[in-house]
């Protein structure tokens, strides 16, 4: 299959049919329906023509008059052409132009093919804009490609260099991070079992139990589907450390899907019992698939609102309880790029309501002496630290061990009187993630 024609079907079924980025990728690519050698350039294509899309519409909005009177296959052609001639260096300009001629006219006609060639001969005149003039928010939403309020957010509460290396950050493709399933295999193992199949992967600095893929394909390898491994970003597996589930206990994920720390947990319990709630009856089967590809026992899981979970439970029943709470998402956006364009600020607007709910019906739920962790893949405050404060309120301490479970790397950066953990995307290379524990007394 001709690669970009691959991208730009992708492009089109995420930006047009709503697909999430991720699952529309991944589905490709476990077709195998591309040589192994253009993987790479796929997946660059698409995501980086989604991440940059901002940047892509500004300069193409003096040369496109009418967007909604084309085809609907041209503005996402265009756009993924622009970004090849900004953003791919190795690739010539005339080799851009060719490939996107071809495929204009192959899908509109002669006319479409002649409107596409005119487009990017102008833009390759013009060159890139010049954007030194604008003021800092403006210009880093356009050349970062950000939305304007996240932009201005993000340097109200972080600043102008931090807001700006994160947005850089956010356009650059995303390491592959997995997690090994230690019930069933070493971490030295699958490293070298990676190996014989063409997949160089290293320790992961965050992890005992990930592994960061430096080159090779591994969602191509049966160890997936074995249960040997699953995709998972790095910061996402601190949480296993932080809840610490042990062997003989009964632990609560309340908002479990699509199941990865709920798995993780799972694999450290070795013997003890997990519920994992989601609100989807179609997602709570999901979790049911992992553990049994996972081969985990002792999980259950049901199709649950984790604000109805009092109705569900006795009081005081649970040991551990994870309440990784429905977010923003946005600490994501490098592995997610569509997410920028999805979120809308007021939509947003209602979720620190949500996840309060959610804390009030599980609190009673925690057993004196237990722990809570709460989590998010967000790194705004008002869906982290304000919720923390939040659950500090309602008669949980801070659980001071939490710095001793965490990784040595990860200590330096928590607060000596707080046992939380705020990792921006710049911290290490992961997603923007936000991780707290609490204490219920005895």
């Amino acid at each position: 299959m001709n690669v970009r024609v691959a991208a730009l079907d992708t492009l089109i079924k995420i930006e047009q049919g709503g697909a999430y980025s991720t699952i529309a990728v991944n589905d490709l690519l476990k077709q195998k329906k591309l040589a192994t050698k253009d993987v790479g350039l796929y997946t660059e294509l698409v995501y980086g023509t989604l991440g940059r899309k901002r940047t892509l519409d500004y300069i193409l909005e003096k040369r496109v008059q009418n967007p909604k009177k084309l085809d609907r296959f041209v503005l996402p052609l265009l756009r993924m052409s622009v970004y090849q001639l900004f953003y791919l260096d190795k690739i010539p300009d005339r080799a851009v132009l060719h490939e996107a001629v071809e495929i204009a006219k192959k899908r509109g006609h002669s006319g479409t093919g002649k409107f596409v060639n005119g487009v990017l001969r102008n833009v390759i005149r013009d060159g890139f804009p010049d954007l030194s003039t604008l003021p800092d928010a403006e210009r880093i939403a356009i050349e970062h490609s950000h939305p304007d309020w996240l932009v201005a957010e993000w340097v109200e509460t972080y600043g102008v260099e931090a807001t700006e290396a994160m947005c850089k950050l956010n356009n650059e493709p995303a390491p592959v991070t997995v997690r090994v399933n230690r019930q069933r295999v070493t971490v030295e193992e699958m490293i070298e079992r990676l190996a014989e199949v063409d997949v160089v992967a290293s320790r992961s600095q965050l992890s005992a139990d990930g592994l960061v893929i430096e080159s090779g394909n591994v969602h191509s390898t049966a160890f997936i589907d074995m249960g040997l491994l699953s995709i998972q970003d790095e910061s996402s597996m601190i949480v296993a450390d932080a809840l610490q589930a042990g062997k003989a206990e009964r632990v609560l994920d309340a908002c479990a899907a699509p199941g990865g720390k709920a798995m993780h947990t799972a694999e450290r319990m070795d013997g003890g019992t997990l519920v994992a709630l989601d609100l989807h009856p179609h997602k709570a089967k999901l979790i049911e698939r992992q553990a049994k590809r996972l081969h985990i026992d002792g999980v259950t899981a049901l199709a649950l609102d984790a604000r109805q979970a009092g109705d569900q439970f006795e009081p005081e029943s649970f040991d551990r309880i994870l309440l990784d709470v429905p977010c923003s998402g946005l600490g994501v956006i490098r592995r997610k790029p569509d997410i920028k364009w999805t979120k809308d600020k007021s939509a947003l607007a209602g979720l620190p309501k949500v996840q309060r709910e959610i804390i009030d019906a599980v609190l009673p739920l925690l057993k004196r002496g237990g722990t809570l962790v709460y989590s998010t893949c967000t790194i705004d405050p008002t869906e982290n630290e304000q919720q923390a404060d939040y659950i500090l309120s309602n008669g949980l301490t801070w659980d001071e061990t939490l710095q001793d479970r965490l990784p040595q790397v990860l200590r330096p950066m928590m607060s000596s009187d707080r046992a939380e953990l705020k990792l921006l995307p710049t911290s290490f290379g992961t997603d923007g993630f936000y991780i707290a524990a609490f204490k219920k007394e005895v």
